[in-house]
């Protein structure tokens, strides 16, 4: 499959939920890379590169836990980079 990197920047109760450290869970058990940092204005912004069909199942991940609740995303595809593992910043 083809490799793909998308940056998401999430809208919602996405901070103080463990909404990063889930999406690093969830990246790390299907072998995504990219990273996770909170935002100042309480939005969360993902980086995340492997083949879409992973990087759909993780975002479906999110939307469905009990505490995280992602009102909207705005994602676009960028340049792939080269790097191993998936960090919380």
């Amino acid at each position: 499959m083809a490799e793909i990197r998308r940056h998401i920047h999430f809208y919602g109760r996405v901070q103080g939920v463990g909404f990063r450290y889930k999406a690093k869970y969830m990246a790390q058990s299907l072998g995504l890379t990219g990273w996770v940092r909170n935002e100042w204005d309480g939005t969360v912004s993902m980086e995340l590169q492997g083949s879409s069909i992973l990087i759909d199942k993780l975002l479906e991940g999110l939307n469905n836990d009990r505490y995280i609740s992602i009102d909207w995303m705005d994602a676009k595809e960028i340049s792939i980079v080269e790097e191993r593992g998936f960090c919380v910043r």
